[in-house]
């Protein structure tokens, strides 16, 4: 399966272009960065011209893996509607995948007693997203959500579990003087999100284009400002 991977949900984003093929893991076909900001005039652009510099085209695609979230409202809404109208087109399968799990399947697991980690992201005001999950017989590469939350910064040391994992320095120092067990890991990029898109297919856990929605974790400023109104 020729496989479109997208992530816009961070001040930069990636694509890239995996050949999967069953009980096998994704060959990389190509990565692109894009930059924050101008997601809306480079994504399909970029798409376009990855796919050219392969010997591609968009008809050539056979799946898509997405970030759903968490992350920024405009470029997870920027990023989903692309994969949607894609998937619509082409009549292609969609794999949502969440930053957290992409975070946590970056782990490196050094000990078998380790059995929860807790993926942690930036959400900004001071605020920390929260993934927590199983491993498989201690292999990142395999694991199962059990909870994702948004949590304060004092709330994050008081119920983070098992091995932290983390791109943010400001997460991992809180962790660290918390005497938490912690790695500190590049940004998950695109790659990372056609693979564990790829598992999420031969499990069959798919998503159709009308299903497909972002997961914010917290709510919007206008869902807030509705509340307050009400």
């Amino acid at each position: 399966m020729l496989l479109l991977a997208v992530d816009t949900s961070g001040k930069s984003g990636s694509i890239a272009v995996a050949q999967c093929e069953e009980r096998s893991t994704c060959e990389v076909l190509g990565i692109s960065a894009l930059e924050g900001g101008t997601f809306s005039a480079q994504l399909i652009p970029q798409v376009a011209t990855l796919l050219q510099g392969l010997g591609l085209s968009k008809g050539d695609l056979e799946g898509f893996a997405v970030v759903s979230g968490p992350g920024s409202f405009t470029g997870l809404r920027i990023g989903l509607a692309a994969v949607k109208a894609l998937a619509e087109i082409l009549h292609q399968p969609i794999a949502a995948v969440s930053l957290l799990e992409a975070v946590a399947a970056e782990a490196i697991i050094k000990s078998a007693k380790v059995n929860t980690i807790t993926a942690a992201l930036e959400a900004g005001r001071g605020e920390i997203y929260i993934g927590e999950y199983a491993t498989a017989e201690g292999n990142a590469r395999h694991v199962s959500m059990l909870r994702e939350h948004l949590y304060a910064g004092q709330e994050f040391v008081e119920h983070s579990a098992g091995l932290v994992v983390t791109p943010d320095a400001r997460i991992a120092e809180l962790a660290r003087a918390a005497g938490k067990d912690i790695q500190q890991i590049e940004r998950p990029r695109a790659d990372a999100i056609a693979r564990l898109g790829w598992q999420k297919m031969q499990a069959h856990t798919l998503v159709s284009p009308e299903e497909l929605e972002a997961n914010y974790i917290r709510r919007t400023d206008a869902e807030l400002l509705s509340k307050s109104g009400s």
